[in-house]
């Protein structure tokens, strides 16, 4: 027997998959607390199994089942949203934005603002993980869209770069080293490095050097980028950066000064992902177009731009 739902039932149910409760996800749909529950308990009546685990005095989550049907959801309201004549071709729906947490704080908040002024039926959804999760979530559907950079990117994983970055130095403002103009790994070489351990962006920094036939020498390692600026603005050491905030000291307030590496090392490139074929989708392309955009005019939010850069 074929399965009876709808697209209402589909809207109000992915509303309330991305989190908050029923009485946000009614707030989003400018509709009632009560619609959402019977959307979603009707849906979850005619799939024949919960989408949500109910416990007492805890928050709804999704079950396995429910996941799989949020992704899928996602997919069909997108494509429901391009074929529909209603609306003058206008961007809506909701949309999940995934970004590494190493720069979310600087690139996201301002991408968003100006992206949901442009279009303000779109629902976005923003969350911050490390690469790897990203790629994860993505893949399975929990987010439509990873801004992060190009490393070990899945083959079904469609990229849209939006910056080239290459690699430089971030010191303690007094730092000997911090009067020179460019550095090289060997200038760097017997100096204490403060490490960001994260999966794959550690690994690209450890590349580097090696590379080079070099090997850093590892005084502190850390998961979080504000405690990192923290740590080099109180000089326990260097650590190489790829993005330079405007914000010129470390959290603290304690100095940091930033200086270029000599070329030939490999860039990063900080982009968009989307699963295959993704980008094709109204919300998705829509940001994807409003990013570029906005880098090309402005460089990155909260970011300085590299040297010799210029608006387009």
């Amino acid at each position: 027997m074929p399965l009876r739902f709808t697209l209402r039932q589909l809207e109000y149910f992915a509303a309330l998959g991305e989190g908050g409760g029923v009485a946000a996800a009614a707030r989003r749909l400018n509709v009632s607390a009560p619609s959402v529950s019977v959307a979603v308990a009707q849906l979850e009546a005619e799939m024949g199994v919960p989408l949500f685990l109910r416990r007492p005095a805890q928050a709804l989550a999704l079950t396995p089942t429910g996941r799989q049907l949020l992704a899928e959801a996602r997919r069909l309201l997108a494509a429901a949203e391009a074929l529909s004549p209603a609306g003058g071709g206008a961007v809506a729906g909701p949309l999940a934005v995934g970004c590494l947490k190493t720069f979310a704080q600087l690139v996201l908040p301002g991408l968003r603002r100006g992206f949901e002024a442009a279009h303000p039926a779109v629902r976005l959804r923003q969350a911050e993980m490390d690469h790897a999760d990203l790629i994860d979530r993505l893949l399975v559907g929990e987010v439509d869209l990873g801004l992060s950079y190009d490393l070990a990117l899945p083959q079904d994983v469609d990229f849209a770069p939006l910056a080239t970055l290459p690699p430089m130095v971030m010191l303690p403002g007094g730092h000997p080293l911090a009067a020179k103009g460019l550095l090289t790994l060997h200038d760097l070489a017997k100096e204490p490095m403060v490490f960001l351990d994260l999966p794959y962006s550690g690994a690209y920094f450890l590349q580097l050097f090696e590379a080079a036939g070099l090997r850093p020498r590892i005084g502190e390692r850390t998961r979080d980028m504000s405690v990192l600026r923290t740590l080099v603005g109180n000089g326990y050491g260097y650590t190489i950066v790829n993005l330079q905030s405007r914000q010129a000291d470390a959290p603290d307030s304690t100095p940091l000064a930033f200086v270029p590496l000599a070329s030939g090392l490999r860039p990063l490139r900080l982009g968009l992902m989307a699963v295959a074929g993704g980008f094709a989708q109204g919300a998705l392309a829509a940001f994807r177009d409003h990013a570029l955009a906005e880098v090309a005019a402005r460089w990155l939010p909260g970011c300085v731009p590299p040297e010799g850069w210029a608006a387009v």
